[in-house]
């Protein structure tokens, strides 16, 4: 069975966009593939420097995982820092990559173009990110369309490697996952924590109604028909049910008689449905810091067998060894 890696950056606390646009399409990877899940922390550190932030934020992402229904019996989580293979790989590669490659980097050319400072971290991200992924050997490496360069880069990186050592990196393909439409926020703009727009994933049924409650909607009466396609309160029904569950409900918006408060209530009770449970394993996993920690490290001792052997044959390859 071919070798999936996704990883994501713990830099806030859980949101819907983040279960919509990526916890959830990884997850269902499981059955095709052996996966590989990681914690991004030391990606992370481009831009949270609060090292408590980034502990609670890292077990926060690691709870949601399981909570969501990743089997760690079968599929690997571990936090990138505790795998020192990745680091070190990092260093390796950057030796084989052109400055030319980073200059064209999307995230680097995009905080240049908006003269924001960048850090060695920043402009050097790809080259950890190929080390993420060539540590272990993974195959496929699932990504929207706008990440398709991040694999382009490692494959580039790792070709690079075996026409000087011998094919000793597997050269990973990029599998584009369905495109998944923009997840708006309570005003209406893409969801994100830089636009305190976000439903955190699992507040408790009170919080969480009333945070549903203030999605931004027009002052279309009761009575008058709607254009639910127009409205974030039913864009993100539709991306939490499915079009064909969501097809009642905008039916009944067009035809007028049904408001935005039902259409908001109709997603406060859809939300309950998906992440209730969720929400309960969520806390558990949370009051018990000792056993999420005992899974984080099972899936780093996992991760770091399967890169040892691949390290020890690029460090004798370089000369390291």
């Amino acid at each position: 069975m071919k070798i999936a890696l996704t990883g994501i950056k713990p830099s806030g606390p859980p949101h819907l966009g983040n279960y919509l646009g990526m916890i959830r399409p990884a997850l269902g990877l499981a059955a095709q593939y052996r996966c590989l899940y990681f914690i991004a922390d030391y990606h992370a550190l481009t831009t949270l420097h609060d090292g408590a932030a980034l502990r609670q934020h890292t077990r926060a992402l690691a709870a949601t995982w399981l909570a969501l229904g990743l089997n760690a019996d079968e599929a690997l989580l571990y936090r990138q820092s505790d795998v020192p293979e990745i680091p070190e790989l990092s260093w390796i590669l950057s030796c084989f990559t052109s400055k030319g490659m980073l200059d064209r980097a999307h995230a680097y050319k995009d905080a240049v173009a908006q003269n924001r400072e960048v850090s060695v971290g920043v402009y050097t991200y790809p080259v950890l990110m190929a080390a993420d992924i060539l540590a272990f050997g993974a195959q496929v490496v699932p990504v929207g369309r706008d990440q398709k360069q991040h694999v382009e880069i490692c494959r580039d990186i790792a070709q690079r490697f075996n026409h000087v050592y011998g094919e000793l990196l597997t050269v990973p393909e990029a599998v584009i996952q369905e495109e998944v439409e923009t997840i708006p926020g309570l005003d209406g703009r893409k969801m994100s924590k830089s636009y305190d727009n976000t439903l955190p994933l699992f507040l408790d049924s009170g919080r969480l109604r009333k945070l549903v409650m203030r999605i931004a909607t027009d002052s279309t009466p009761v009575e008058a028909p709607k254009d639910p396609e127009a409205a974030p309160v039913f864009l993100l029904y539709r991306h939490l049910v499915g079009r064909e569950a969501a097809a009642g409900l905008a039916e009944k918006l067009r035809a007028g008689g049904t408001g935005w408060a039902a259409a908001k209530q109709a997603l406060f009770e859809a939300l309950e449905t998906v992440l209730g449970e969720a929400r309960t394993r969520y806390e558990q996993w949370m009051a018990d810091g000792s056993a999420l920690e005992a899974v984080l490290q099972r899936g780093a001792e996992r991760a770091r067998d399967l890169a040892a052997p691949r390290m020890d044959a690029i460090r004798r390859a370089v000369g390291a060894r």
